[in-house]
């Protein structure tokens, strides 16, 4: 089966965004694009967390739900939360209610902070697992990778939660640290143009 697909410009894309309408806006403007905004990454981690034995579609149909009920992802305010902050987010029916993760994005919120005053921005901190060409996987063939299990590790060493190799490689692979567009599709170029405009964090 190809790897690839035709838009509804005709132009060929990676297959997935093909699963649902809204996947391709998704494919075309965001996945893949590298961040170096600190909410955005938060948020994207969060997000892979909830997504765990759910689809993406679920999650990203919810998106602005999310985005409502966990303050923009500023995880400053997030780590503000109290318990009974939490109660009426498992009363959300607008998000995914599952108290671990819920609890998770609260506590992680906390760990980001302690990662910001370490390394001055969760940024600077992530942008330091971004894997080195001969390390990458052809596009869309892993679902884990040295870097992901690495920057895994350290994470829950720092006390995140629902971090695990999979979900950060996902996050990598949405957030610009790699670029997993397959051979063929029309994105792939823009992403690489825009991962060499990027100024990594430091």
């Amino acid at each position: 089966m190809s790897t690839i697909i035709p838009g509804p410009d005709g132009r060929p894309r990676c297959r997935w965004c093909a699963a649902a309408p809204e996947f391709l806006a998704y494919h075309d403007t965001e996945w893949g694009h590298p961040v170096g905004d600190d909410h955005r990454l938060f948020e994207k981690l969060s997000l892979e967390a909830f997504q765990s034995g759910l689809s993406w579609r679920t999650i990203l149909a919810k998106r602005e739900n999310f985005r409502r009920a966990f303050a923009g992802f500023d995880f400053d305010r997030i780590a503000a939360f109290t318990e009974q902050d939490a109660a009426h987010l498992l009363a959300d029916q607008g998000i995914v209610r599952h108290r671990g993760k819920i609890e998770a994005v609260i506590n992680n919120a906390r760990r980001a902070q302690a990662i910001v005053a370490e390394f001055g921005s969760l940024a600077a901190f992530i942008w330091r697992y971004e894997p080195t060409a001969d390390a990458v996987a052809a596009p869309q063939t892993a679902s884990t990778s040295a870097a992901s299990i690495a920057l895994s590790k350290e994470l829950k060493k720092r006390g995140w939660r629902f971090v695990g190799p999979t979900t950060v490689y996902a996050f990598m692979q949405a957030m610009g640290l790699i670029n997993d567009h397959v051979e063929g599709c029309v994105i792939r170029a823009e992403v690489e143009r825009s991962r060499m405009a990027f100024r990594k964090p430091a």
